[in-house]
């Protein structure tokens, strides 16, 4: 099951996303966040979401991995969708002995769910997916550039960013391995009350948090290694520039958002 997870998973290809330029990409991403919570009537909210499967179209990556960046989040979109049914009041509709469920609760559950979704598959599409760990610190840095003559280290920043995200795959990886271990020795995760689990739980934290360690540990060894010290004077093999492609396709984007948030108004 972690296996689908596809949280910091980076999918090869020469689709369009692809090819972009990783500070377009960043900078669209941030555009299309704002769009999606600007948007509240059902019909934008029904275009956005057939603009973000263009999008998704668009990437050329299998939807399942698409889908499976929605798993880590899943408990999350259940949670507010029944929070905001269950405690917005307004027109009743249907009333199950203490709880009652009202028209404006169930149409806020839904748009804040299918909200949640598109924040998570947009950002997924933009960045992790289409995009390199190593873009992305470097798309990152190149943007934080001007807050650098206010002191802010703008390389170490993106550097830690970008560690973090390239080790989520891999503690999920390596969460994998511990429960594997762990149910051949007998331990048991599904069966059991909620305590029970938890108590079970701990036999894969333990290891997870020291195999973590040992694996930063490893990391600053290497980076010490190959004479690391920050980003003074440090070279790229790829050197990034905007070209025709991202202006058109951040300019058709949006042309398209602004739309959407038109038709909202009318």
């Amino acid at each position: 099951m972690l296996k689908q997870i596809s949280l910091g998973r980076y999918y090869p290809g020469r689709s369009m996303l692809h090819r972009l330029d990783p500070r377009a990409k960043i900078l669209l991403s941030f555009f299309y966040m704002v769009v999606i919570f600007l948007v509240q009537k059902p019909l934008p909210m029904l275009l956005l979401g057939l603009l973000t499967l263009v999008l998704m179209l668009l990437s050329q990556v299998p939807m399942r991995h698409i889908i499976g960046s929605l798993k880590p989040i899943l408990f999350i979109l259940i949670f507010a969708f029944v929070i905001n049914l269950l405690t917005i009041k307004g027109d009743e509709l249907v009333t199950i002995g203490p709880v009652t469920i009202s028209e404006q609760g169930l149409e806020t559950a839904v748009r804040m769910a299918v909200r949640l979704m598109l924040l998570i598959i947009s950002t997924t599409l933009f960045l992790t997916l289409t995009t390199t760990p190593i873009l992305v610190a470097d798309a990152i840095e190149h943007l934080l550039n001007p807050l650098r003559r206010i002191g802010f280290p703008a390389h170490e920043m993106a550097m830690m960013m970008s560690i973090a995200l390239r080790f989520v795959p891999t503690l999920l990886e390596e969460t994998e391995k511990i429960m594997k271990a762990q149910s051949s020795r007998g331990a048991d995760y599904d069966t059991g009350g909620l305590i029970a689990k938890a108590r079970g739980l701990v036999s894969v934290l333990i290891p997870l948090f020291v195999s973590a360690f040992k694996r930063a540990e490893e990391l600053a060894i290497a980076m010490e290694a190959r004479c690391y010290r920050g980003g003074e004077g440090r070279t790229r093999l790829k050197v990034m520039r905007y070209t025709p492609m991202d202006i058109v396709f951040a300019c058709l984007l949006v042309v398209c958002c602004t739309a959407i948030l038109l038709v909202q108004y009318l």
